[in-house]
């Protein structure tokens, strides 16, 4: 407790996080999608706006293109992406979403939806809206505003 008698911001904040996150995972894994790994959602939201490469994800994830190779080895694995040759470049190969990976990314958005309207249900829309207000005061509008989060939001 701090001296006003309150948790510390901080640790409410990782304990809101990790909450939600529980929360996405249990609702994934009812839908059969309970092998969903820690950078998945960040691949299917970059995919979604269509295929790209192992170096272009690397970059979005702000990683090494072997750890966004071992990333999608293991996606590809679990049925979530496919690699195509690039019809552009016979050289190059493009990651897809597949069915699956894109049922599971339209879980998860579902997912995101429902948790900020039962927050509106229970806390009225004033407060999500200074909640949508601090959080992005918080991760500052700059950061917000790189392409690299931009892709990811929506």
């Amino acid at each position: 407790m701090t001296q006003l008698g309150k948790p510390d911001l901080g640790i409410l904040l990782l304990l809101a996080d990790q909450e939600f996150v529980r929360e996405l995972r249990e609702q994934l894994g009812a839908q059969g999608y309970e092998d969903q790994g820690r950078s998945d959602g960040f691949v299917f939201r970059t995919l979604a706006d269509g295929p790209t490469t192992i170096s272009r994800l690397a970059e979005r994830l702000e990683i090494t293109k072997q750890g966004a190779g071992q990333i999608a080895d293991d996606m590809e694995r679990r049925g979530y992406i496919e690699r195509r040759p690039d019809p552009s470049d016979a050289r190059a190969r493009l990651l897809h979403l597949t069915d699956r990976g894109r049922a599971a990314l339209s879980g998860a958005r579902r997912f995101h939806r429902d948790y900020e309207r039962r927050l509106r249900k229970r806390l009225g829309d004033d407060a999500v809206d200074t909640l949508r207000d601090v959080l992005t005061e918080m991760a500052g509008e700059a950061q917000i505003s790189t392409p690299h989060f931009r892709a990811l939001m929506f």
